[in-house]
């Protein structure tokens, strides 16, 4: 296995040498004493298992949540080549297999290609027998793995470099996780590290919470730590509304007119047809008014809820097939087109797509 070496041993090497010229008065910094960090601590630990490569990133194109698979990749989707440079590209993946509902995706990956490992070690692997088996030495879905995926440092982060007389040895910037795993990982056991904070982490809703010395890291990471689902499955499209909000649901499905029924399904059977003609139109009351064929009926509509649990329930008299509580499944906006589809599930198997083709 190759391991990506880090730079960080040269950099420490040249102030090392420049720390030879100074003076008496430059060696005498005492880093405070809430600001530091000793190598193969606890707190260090747990620091790069914020830093590790989250392997679940990619789970759209192989299943295995302890490594990921180093871009750009080329790989055949349902019989449509696809050149993956970025994981935005990964939306565009996802959206081939989504197309129909009732075929059998493939995902065909064109070798060799290389595999980056959650410490970052990498190696290259030539064939899909080879991929397998390390995708065997993975955890399965969904169990404990040492990747802290709940929160994010926010970058730029610099940190000192004292040694047990006090010295600084060296001052770092980082502004990417491996950089700081791979400097936690190599800093000598007689070193006390020093961060300059404030520094700022990102929670799993989104927030932007402060920290001003290493003791509220600790109890930053502790507290937030697992205080979300890592998504470490293999349902792909499952945390599609992981930003979703009722608010926003509520602004799009009431700033359009005209909304149909894309697609219905209720016990195995589709029931789409029967709504041909029939429009629907949401009011900022969580009022509905469906219209076909010179009929109008009157109902409600509610939300509640955040993220990949929304929930939403309609009471629309005689609409059976409808009237129940669906969750969220996702909000597709197509900005080329001014199409936007929003999806509910309920269930394995229920579906209900409602879709606007002139929706600004």
């Amino acid at each position: 296995m190759k391991t990506i070496k880090p730079y960080l041993f040269a950099l420490l090497g040249l102030f090392l040498t420049m720390t030879s010229c100074r003076t008496e008065d430059d060696i005498s910094i005492d880093p405070p004493a809430e600001s530091t960090l000793q190598a193969n601590s606890a707190l260090a630990s747990q620091i790069q298992r914020v830093t590790m490569n989250d392997g679940s990133v990619d789970n759209v194109v192989y299943n295995a949540n302890c490594f990921t698979i180093q871009l750009p990749i080329t790989a055949t989707i349902n019989g449509v080549e696809l050149t993956i440079t970025n994981i935005d590209d990964y939306d565009d993946l996802e959206d081939i297999l989504d197309e129909f509902d009732d075929d059998d995706d493939t995902v065909v990956i064109n070798f060799p290609i290389t595999i980056i490992f959650s410490d970052y070690s990498e190696i290259q692997v030539n064939s899909l027998d080879q991929l397998e088996d390390y995708a065997d030495d993975c955890n399965d879905e969904n169990e404990f793995d040492d990747d802290i995926e709940c929160l994010d440092f926010v970058y730029p982060i610099s940190a000192s470099v004292f040694n047990t007389n006090n010295e600084v040895i060296a001052t770092l910037t980082f502004t990417n996780d491996y950089d700081l795993y791979e400097f936690i990982d190599d800093i000598d056991e007689d070193d006390l590290i020093g961060f300059e904070f404030p520094i700022s982490i990102i929670i799993a809703d989104g927030n932007e919470i402060v920290i001003n010395n290493f003791n509220q890291l600790d109890d930053a990471i502790d507290d937030f730590g697992d205080d979300c689902d890592e998504d470490d499955d293999y349902d792909y499209d499952d945390d599609d509304c992981t930003n979703c909000t009722p608010s926003q649901l509520e602004s799009i499905l009431t700033a359009c007119s005209g909304w149909y029924i894309d697609e219905l399904e209720r016990n195995d059977t589709d029931l789409e047809d029967n709504y041909t003609g029939y429009l629907f139109n949401f009011s900022t009351d969580n009022t509905v008014t469906v219209t076909w064929t010179g009929n109008t009926a009157n109902g409600t509509w509610t939300t509640s809820g955040n993220g990949n649990n929304i929930t939403v329930s309609f009471d629309i008299p005689g609409f059976d097939d409808i009237n129940t509580t669906w969750n969220l499944h996702e909000i597709d906006n197509d900005d080329d087109d001014n199409e936007v589809e929003v999806s509910f599930e309920m269930g394995d198997d229920d579906e209900l797509e409602f879709k606007n083709n002139n929706c600004n």
